[in-house]
């Protein structure tokens, strides 16, 4: 792992653990399963770079960097499906980790809700702050001016559960250093699969971390070996995003979420027109600018609303398969080591 600011490690010290992963050693079927997964997650990646850097840190991007992530989780159920390697055949390691990532990414998960949440509150504070403007009574207007300073201060305050996703994100880059498999091609196709899936995960959650925190220290770049399919897709990607939200932190702008930020450029404007009352002269430029405040502020609802199913969407994608291996587990006797079904439900 490294950061932005720190020189590139390798992830792999002791060697890489898919260096056994190559045609000679998989059959025509498991190696077109995994160039198959492989060339839809470099497809998906290639469709994830914008093309114009202004879409960096928009919801409509966004919503579809987590949209494209519950495809990609949802490949890799389909994949151990096409495996047809059963949960009984797993070895212990592999369960672990499985279970580790995913709690990890539920606690993710339930920190970018609640930021989204937070936010939405904001547009209660605004929604008050348009329907004080349609009044022109001078109290009215003292009720605007404190609306505006409890919004402002509202979207500058922290969030301690986004700050947090740093200790999380770093565990999940840990677990890249996949358990080695030894007898097992079904085996090296899934761990190979599953790095594809954590490396695209770990990418989103740090974005979105560094855009609801605004602080770099949420970026992670990872290096990814160039016999992954992938490989250049994702490394494209990683640096076209990475460097514009750089840019964009290493500005100073706050908030950097684009629609939010429209609303708070709208927000700024107001407020030195109402600190004394409306001069009848620029009434009709008030009028303007609370109806551009409006349509901002629509659009901020719109898109928090709909990053906020995308997001959902995903926690209970990542809970479903849980439940499914938890139950697998069960059925197949599995759990005779107690330790595993501990560690997979006392946590949740």
């Amino acid at each position: 792992m490294s950061r932005p600011h720190e020189p590139h490690q390798p992830f792999f010290p002791f060697g890489n653990p898919f260096r056994m992963l190559s045609s000679s050693h998989l059959s025509r079927k498991l190696l077109i399963l995994s160039n198959t997964f492989e060339e839809t997650l470099a497809g998906r990646l290639g469709r994830l770079n914008p093309k114009d850097k202004d879409e960096v840190l928009s919801f409509s991007w966004m919503k579809l960097a987590m949209e494209s992530l519950c495809e990609t989780h949802n490949d890799i159920k389909t994949l151990i499906t096409e495996l047809e390697l059963p949960v009984c055949d797993w070895d212990e390691k592999w369960i672990d980790v499985y279970l580790d990532v995913s709690v990890n990414l539920l606690d993710v998960c339930i920190a970018f809700s609640s930021e989204l949440s937070r936010l939405n509150q904001g547009n209660l504070l605004l929604q008050c702050l348009l329907h004080n403007f349609k009044s022109n009574s001078s109290k009215l207007f003292i009720r605007a001016r404190s609306s505006l300073d409890g919004w402002r201060q509202h979207v500058n305050s922290k969030n301690p559960r986004v700050e947090n996703c740093c200790t999380i994100l770093d565990k999940l880059v840990k677990s890249l250093d996949l358990p080695k498999v030894k007898n097992s091609a079904k085996g090296k196709v899934l761990m190979s699969a599953l790095y594809g899936v954590k490396v695209e995960t770990i990418f989103v959650c740090s974005v979105f971390a560094a855009a609801f925190s605004g602080s770099g220290k949420k970026l992670l770049e990872l290096n990814v070996a160039d016999k992954f399919i992938w490989s250049q897709a994702y490394t494209a990607l990683q640096t076209s995003v990475n460097g514009e939200i750089s840019n964009i932190l290493s500005s100073g702008r706050f908030p950097v979420l684009k629609e939010l930020e429209a609303v708070d450029s709208s927000v700024k404007k107001l407020y030195p027109m109402i600190q004394d009352g409306v001069d009848p002269v620029e009434v009709e430029a008030f009028q303007n600018s609370v109806s551009d405040l409006g349509r901002r502020a629509e659009k901020l609802s719109q898109g928090l609303d709909l990053l906020t199913k995308e997001v959902d969407s995903f926690f209970q994608l990542v809970l479903t398969g849980r439940d499914a291996l938890l139950s697998n587990l069960r059925t197949s006797g599995t759990d005779s080591d107690g330790r595993l079904l501990g560690n997979g439900t006392e946590r949740v």
